[in-house]
């Protein structure tokens, strides 16, 4: 199996030892699920590389949390980090953790909906297991999460909730019915949540002149990741095949559309769904 590599010409947003590159999120926290990890771990580097505390949740491995908090802590010493192990399939978990970075850092401003699994089988072989599984965490996971963070966001008058879906959810795939079911659903969940947010603020008189609340959804292409690491080579030269950019691309790029969307400036999106998957899906 051959790792997938970097682009050459990709320059790392936030190198290891670096200090902050910008500080549009100063003075926000961040809470990014999955976030010791692949995509999630470039998303709450680049997070911080904008001045943000941030809130990284995991579910499992406490050794790799570990070593991701204390590279992040060296990088940004002077920025807010906190750990919070949950399971993102549980309400009650969703809502307990989304509490404990509030009383951690005492607010929270950004929450990203990042934690995702998979539990691929054709239809006929898929069991119930197999499709409750990836829809409870994949998609009402996101749900928990957000109804919590939202009670807060909307208490205060401003937030950002950022999902992160997948193309799979646009185009479907050979099984995986479960998990392009579940990223499909990301996408009426955040413009609906986009409207009640906007009316709710509208209805309490928060909303004219302030920073609102807003909903957006990411939606990655085949990005390389440790998750790749399992698919053979000649896999990888079908799926660089199909896309226009005849490459994988990388966590930092889909990290760099969510602090886009995070910042205060993108006060006038909502509601709507970004791709970065170098034009497959267009």
């Amino acid at each position: 199996m051959t790792t997938m590599e970097t682009p050459k010409n990709f320059v790392q947003e936030q190198p290891s030892g670096a200090k902050p590159a910008g500080d549009k999120l100063r003075g926000r926290v961040a809470f990014v699920t999955g976030g010791t990890r692949g995509i999630g771990a470039a998303i709450s580097r680049s997070l911080a590389s904008q001045g943000a505390a941030v809130a990284a949740g995991y579910s499992g491995n406490d050794e790799a949390a570990g070593r991701f908090r204390e590279a992040f802590e060296r990088d940004f010493p002077d920025q807010g980090f906190s750990v919070h192990k949950g399971d993102i399939g549980s309400g009650e978990d969703c809502r307990r953790t989304v509490r404990e970075v509030i009383e951690q850092q005492g607010r929270l401003d950004i929450l990203v909906n990042n934690a995702g699994i998979t539990a691929d089988r054709g239809i006929l072989r898929m069991t119930d297991d197999d499709w409750q599984r990836v829809m409870d965490v994949n998609l009402s996971g996101a749900f928990y999460l957000s109804q919590e963070a939202m009670r807060h966001m909307l208490e205060r008058g401003s937030g950002r909730i950022i999902n992160i879906s997948s193309v799979i959810g646009e185009m479907g795939n050979i099984g995986q019915v479960n998990y392009a079911a579940a990223k499909s659903g990301m996408f009426g969940l955040t413009k609906t949540l986009a409207r009640e947010a906007a009316f709710q603020l509208q209805k309490s008189g928060k909303l004219e002149g302030g920073l609102g609340v807003t909903v957006n959804t990411v939606t990655p292409g085949f990005i390389a990741t440790e998750m790749v690491d399992s698919v053979p080579e000649k896999v990888l030269e079908g799926f660089r095949a199909k896309i226009p950019m005849g490459r994988l691309g990388t966590p930092e790029e889909v990290a760099r559309v969510v602090h886009f969307l995070a910042a205060d400036a993108s006060g006038y999106i909502t509601g709507q769904v970004w791709g970065v998957n170098g034009g497959l899906d267009m």
